[in-house]
């Protein structure tokens, strides 16, 4: 090649890095008509607070971890004089989400006679890992874009379109300084909500598009995936029940089941195993507590424990318990704590204990 050729190629290679270097500097691409609300980099945002009347969703950095995301849901307090919804031996609920999932439930149980029902305590929030969606979501409201940008309105606007008595509220915090919203939904249900800015009373439009994963947190943001690797991810596992263990080379491709072979009987594939190992890979969460929250009750009894090894470093474990009322939780390197599995795994608890049986 002569020297020509490589000084244009030189050339050429200097120019394509320094325009990569100005589309990765350039403010990211709106849609037509869009005006800015809060004007910051998604390097500053901290945290995003969603407030309902009887609930809140945050979603915050991970202070040891930038790139993770977690999510916490909570319940607010009754307000005091609130009218119990329960009736006679009957329950209320509100949560975040379904019936008895991640977020929870405040209930009041009516008593005898027309006594007023008493709301029981709040249960403290439940922190759990973001998923994908959660990560994207953040990113998003730093710098935060709305349709339309209506002004400052009258009361009398404000009241039409609910803002004036809304209990709904955004908070951004960014460098550690709280930016606060107010929120309304058009009266007709549906359509793109109103947001205000508190420190000047300005009303924009915002887009469809971002408080649904907020309303719905429970079910779309949180991470539910009891590991990070898939089945060729690891080559051995370690069986554990009690005091006996038991080592089993591991082989395998995504979707398929991972074939076992014990370590003291190498290239013996181990059917027995492969289909125990493959019924407790496809188990799914029921239930996600918060990082430091501990099943309801007495503690949990152990009943096995898996350790996946790759080149004869751990990569990750799950231990599976049993409360005394027949619950069944499991928790892994990757939870942020105990999940709550389905029933029906004494079958599953005793196949391990045949598993690591002395031969």
């Amino acid at each position: 090649m002569k020297a020509r050729d490589v000084a244009v190629q030189g050339v050429l290679a200097g120019v394509a890095l320094v325009a990569a270097f100005f589309v990765w500097q350039r403010e990211p691409s709106r849609a037509q008509g869009e005006v800015t609300v809060e004007d910051a980099q998604a390097s500053a945002l901290d945290r995003i607070r969603y407030d309902e009347e009887t609930r809140f969703v945050e979603l915050f950095r991970d202070p040891q971890d930038r790139d993770t995301v977690w999510v916490r849901l909570g319940n607010k307090p009754a307000k005091p004089g609130a009218e119990a919804e329960a009736t006679d031996g009957g329950v209320a609920q509100t949560g975040l989400g379904d019936a008895g999932t991640d977020a929870g439930f405040i209930a009041s149980v009516g008593t005898d006679a027309g006594t007023p029902a008493s709301p029981a305590p709040v249960p403290p929030p439940r922190e759990l890992r973001g998923n994908g969606v959660a990560l994207k979501l953040f990113s998003r409201f730093a710098p935060l874009r709305a349709q339309r940008d209506l002004g400052v309105l009258d009361d009398k606007k404000l009241d039409e379109i609910g803002l004036a008595k809304t209990e709904r509220g955004l908070t951004l915090t960014l460098d550690g300084t709280p930016k606060t919203f107010r929120l309304a939904t058009p009266a007709s249900g549906w359509g793109a909500p109103y947001l205000q800015r508190t420190t000047d009373g300005h009303v924009f439009l915002l887009g469809p598009g971002l408080l649904p994963d907020l309303e719905a947190a429970a079910s779309r943001l949180v991470d539910r995936r009891l590991h990070t690797f898939d089945v060729d991810g690891f080559d051995h596992i370690v069986i554990s029940t009690g005091t006996a263990s038991r080592a089993f080379a591991a082989s395998g491709k995504s979707p398929g089941a991972v074939q076992l072979s014990p370590v003291d009987a190498p290239g013996t594939p181990d059917d027995f195993a492969r289909n125990w190992h493959d019924r407790l890979w496809r188990l799914t969460p029921v239930e996600l507590l918060g990082r430091g929250e501990a099943p309801p009750g007495p503690a949990p009894t152990p009943a096995f424990r898996v350790e996946y090894q790759r080149a004869g470093k751990p990569v990750g474990e799950l231990s599976m318990a049993k409360t005394p009322d027949g619950s069944w939780y499991a928790r892994t390197e990757f939870t942020a704590g105990w999940t709550r599995m389905g029933g029906g795994l004494e079958l599953l608890a005793e196949d391990a204990a045949k598993l690591t049986a002395p031969r």
